[in-house]
């Protein structure tokens, strides 16, 4: 976590931002929500991996906070059979600030993961900021996992092989969600993935100084996103806004970490590798030199966000084994 590290861009990540650039786009704050969601929507997928063609993609929903209903899409590899063995399954928790981002915007990583991995993949449409502030996101998160066993019949899922991920605010609300799995007696994620994840709302990190413009997340839209998840910023020392800001790890499920080199996140993802270490939890932290936030969607064109999804993807196929 050091000022003097090397700011240069990847070559093919260069490119995207030259891309960018060229685009004339306004930044997220200055289109505002609504118009910030359909952009990012429509932009997330260029660069994503092809649209794997699975046999099941179903959208239905899991009971969540206070009486609501939490949208899912659920993505398996095979049909629906009750006399198969169930699979294994990750909950998939989107990025996008906790402000946008969808399942369509995450539609084609998730086939991806369910066809290579040989997983089932339920991804979770959880409430946005600004409608709904924090704690909803959280609190959607922890529902969602929570309701899981209870679907396993419907989804043909295996109650006792499940992964949490997601990256960025996902890889944040993943992190809580493992951290109250274990505190109130849940069943534990076999393996947390938390990809460039958000886990300190209430410190600086110097990552946020040295990335702070000209690397696609700038601090702006930094500001901007937690303006509208956190307006009350005394909350982001809540280790649910902030997990890393939990008073004890110890005992969580295993981790793989995927942190970006130029990202202005870097350094919460490298602190919560320490902190999850430190606790004796087994983590993995894989570093991509020169990447951007926001790489993993970018597979399809991107040597480094090819090998991060692949390498994930053997993680999760190894932690979820039978």
């Amino acid at each position: 976590m050091s000022s003097t590290r090397n700011r240069t861009p990847d070559p093919q990540a260069a490119w995207i931002l030259d891309l960018v650039k060229a685009s004339g786009r306004d930044p997220y704050p200055k289109m505002g929500v609504e118009a910030a969601r359909r952009m990012f929507d429509e932009v997330v997928v260029l660069l994503d991996l092809p649209r794997a063609e699975l046999p099941v993609v179903e959208d239905h929903t899991l009971p969540g906070p206070e009486g609501i209903d939490l949208p899912v899409r659920l993505y398996r590899p095979a049909a629906l059979d009750p006399d198969a063995a169930p699979l294994p399954a990750l909950l998939y928790i989107h990025g996008g600030g906790w402000t946008i981002g969808s399942l369509n915007a995450y539609d084609r990583l998730c086939r991806h993961i369910a066809a290579a991995a040989g997983i089932a993949v339920i991804s979770l449409d959880y409430r946005l900021a600004p409608e709904h502030p924090f704690p909803a996101a959280v609190d959607d998160a922890i529902a969602a996992w929570a309701a899981l066993p209870g679907a396993a019949a419907r989804f043909g899922i295996d109650p006792e092989r499940l992964a949490i991920g997601g990256d960025s605010a996902g890889g944040n609300l993943s992190a809580v969600v493992a951290l109250t799995a274990r505190d109130d007696g849940m069943h534990l994620p076999r393996l947390q993935w938390l990809v460039y994840p958000a886990t300190d709302l209430a410190h600086r990190h110097p990552s946020r100084d040295d990335f702070a413009q000209g690397y696609l997340l700038d601090d702006a839209t930094i500001t901007w996103f937690l303006d509208q998840y956190l307006p009350d910023r005394a909350a982001a020392v809540d280790w649910r806004a902030s997990p890393l800001r939990a008073t004890d790890h110890r005992g969580l499920p295993p981790a793989l970490i995927v942190t970006a080199g130029c990202d202005p996140l870097a350094d919460e993802g490298q602190a919560y590798a320490e902190a999850l270490s430190r606790a004796g939890v087994t983590v993995e932290h894989r570093v991509y030199p020169g990447m951007l936030h926001g790489f993993i969607n970018t597979a399809g064109a991107l040597d480094q966000a090819r090998d991060a999804v692949a390498r994930s993807i053997d993680a999760l196929k190894t932690a979820l084994r039978g």
